[in-house]
């Protein structure tokens, strides 16, 4: 197999940092598939794809990308790439066709070729209906799927995509790969950069980077089996599954562990040597089996084990106390409607949630979720139905309702032109916290989250993972009772999110009630419970391992979660119109 990029000695420095972004990078990358740049964020992807895309020289080091310099055969190169960047250029007040007609002048596709291209890539990507749609009114999958468009125009040799599902739902990122994969069948090589292990699972080739350096060029499979031996999971667990997770990783024969629905999933440090169960306090019944290693497992390998389970965050929040009345119905939404104008973004939606319970609101892009999550947190009012949080009513005392309640969106809420310091100052005054008490309270976040590198440079200059944990910070400032959490994770590394969810597990051992929104489906596992919203509508409740037995089938009989999500969801599709008539 020839190679479609050759990377030698690779370096490159910004100038305003003595860390190099990366750091004597030796790889080829083959073509004719689909290869996985893997890795956590601030690993160097970013920088390596814009230097493939000739945006970047490098300090050092050479490559060619299609048997060119990117940088001296810039005309030659951007003839033959395509190149979607993690925010790709859409405009969102031109519509669907009009963001096509500005990518196909930029590349002077003209003439029979321009329209014959406008049909095969509408065709290709389902939009050909939404030609007239601004690109702002598309849900996150159709952007996506409009971006890859975009940069297919002029028929490309090589493919760049630099994260391209982040905050896709799992059926438009399957719908993602099955375009990606047959346009591979047609000769195309692609680089697809992505954070998430069980995407890279699916490439054929990976380049796993950490800290600016390949840790690992090859076949995903190949990495995975040397786990072979290491991955058990702690079955029939009768204690609380929080709590057996935090005292695995305890155990010095334990290197990682996340929870996997009723289940805890570990990964040992060496093959044969187990934990006892004893001091896991699983209960009476629970055992060990060992399951097939994940890509996953292997990557917290080579960065030498996980972050343990323990939470500082958990150590100095107090403990929330609920009046006895309303603890099994902290979070309650009945019969909740919100229209805009014709149209209905959440039909009748009804659930219960108690106190110190992780409840879940998974759905595809535009399903309706957020509009439900955002009449729970008091930021829409509902057009129909009723909605409480710790026994207050929404739409009555909605101001009130939010000083119990803590709220950490999706783009983090924090204001790029104020430091970390201010951020923090300015959202416990928004919480009615002043003097002393405000003093104490940012000093507290600010240690919780090792944030005192950076309390004087603004949210701009953060990783992902240090954004992250500032906007929890923010979010947690006056010890709320209720935290909502809308796709608090979308693009994080594994490290990162186990690392979240440590203290997201920690919090809730102290009582406080979680409704989160993830399109990350091994994260969908730490739920207690999961509403599944489609169309404006629940169409299933249960706990993780409920659903998945809920979407077994003959062909899939032992269903991931993510698999489940896909077939209730196809399900609901079918059994509709037969409900309807």
């Amino acid at each position: 197999m020839s190679n479609s990029i050759e990377l030698a000695g690779v370096t490159h420095r910004f100038a305003a940092t003595t860390a190099a972004a990366l750091e004597n990078v030796s790889a080829a990358i083959p073509a004719g598939c689909i290869t996985g740049l893997v890795g956590p964020d601030g690993a160097g992807k970013t920088t390596l794809m814009r230097l493939m895309a000739g945006l970047l020289r490098p300090s050092a080091g050479t490559l060619t990308v299609g048997g060119v310099n990117p940088v001296a055969a810039g005309d030659e190169l951007r003839a033959m790439l395509g190149y979607m960047p993690q925010k790709f250029g859409l405009y969102e007040d031109l519509t669907v066709q009009e963001n096509l007609d500005l990518y196909a002048d930029l590349r002077g596709v003209l003439g029979a070729q321009r329209t014959a291209s406008f049909t095969r890539l509408l065709s290709f990507t389902d939009l050909a209906a939404f030609t007239e749609r601004p690109a702002g009114k598309l849900s996150g999958g159709m952007k996506q799927k409009l971006g890859l468009a975009c940069v297919l125009l002029g028929r490309p040799k090589i493919l760049l995509l630099d994260e391209p599902s982040v905050g896709v739902d799992p059926i438009s990122r399957r719908e993602l790969w099955r375009m990606v994969t047959a346009l591979t069948a047609d000769g195309l090589s692609v680089v697809w950069s992505t954070s998430y292990l069980d995407e890279a699972e699916r490439c054929s080739h990976i380049l796993l980077m950490n800290a600016g350096r390949l840790a690992y060029a090859g076949p995903p499979g190949a990495l995975a089996a040397r786990m072979a031996g290491r991955s058990l999971q702690v079955a029939a667990i009768t204690g609380n599954r929080r709590a057996v997770l935090v005292r695995a990783l305890h155990a010095r024969e334990v290197m990682d562990g996340v929870i996997q629905g009723s289940r805890v999933r570990i990964v040992l440090r060496e093959a044969g040597v187990a934990p006892a169960l004893a001091p896991l306090e699983a209960g009476p019944d629970a055992r060990l089996e060992v399951v097939a290693p994940r890509l996953e497992d292997a990557f917290i390998d080579i960065l030498g084990g996980g972050p343990g389970g323990d939470s500082a965050l958990a150590e100095v929040m107090p403990r929330v106390t609920v009046d006895p009345a309303i603890a099994r119905t902290v979070i309650h939404a009945d019969s909740l409607t919100k229209r805009f104008g014709t149209f209905t973004a959440a039909d009748h939606v009804t659930f219960e949630v108690p106190q110190g319970e992780i409840f879940g609101l998974l759905g595809p892009n535009g399903a309706g979720k957020s509009t439900t999550f955002k009449m729970l947190c008091g930021l829409l009012v509902p057009t129909a139905g009723a909605a409480s949080v710790m026994g207050i009513d929404l739409r009555r005392h909605a101001a009130r309702a939010r000083q119990r309640l803590g709220y950490m969106s999706q783009k983090f809420s924090l204001y790029g032109n104020l430091t970390v310091s201010q951020n923090l100052n300015f959202f416990a005054g928004i919480y009615g916290l002043d003097g002393a008490t405000r003093a104490a309270k940012i000093r507290e976040m600010v240690d919780t989250f090792a944030l005192g590198p950076y309390v004087e440079v603004t949210p701009d200059a953060l990783s992902l993972g240090f954004k992250q944990r500032l906007a929890l910070a923010c979010a947690l400032m006056h010890d709320p009772a209720v935290l909502f959490l809308d796709e608090p994770t979308s693009g994080v590394d594994p490290v990162t999110r186990r690392e979240f969810w440590a203290h997201i597990n920690g919090v809730v051992q102290k009582g406080v009630t979680v409704m989160v929104t993830t399109h990350f489906m091994d994260e969908a596992e730490y739920c207690d419970r999961i509403g599944l919203v489609y169309r404006g509508q629940l169409i299933a409740v249960g706990a993780p391992d409920e659903l998945k037995r809920d979407a077994a089938s003959a062909e899939v009989p032992d269903p991931s979660m993510e698999e489940a999500f896909i077939a209730l969801v196809e399900r609901h599709d079918t059994e509709a119109p037969a409900v309807a008539a």
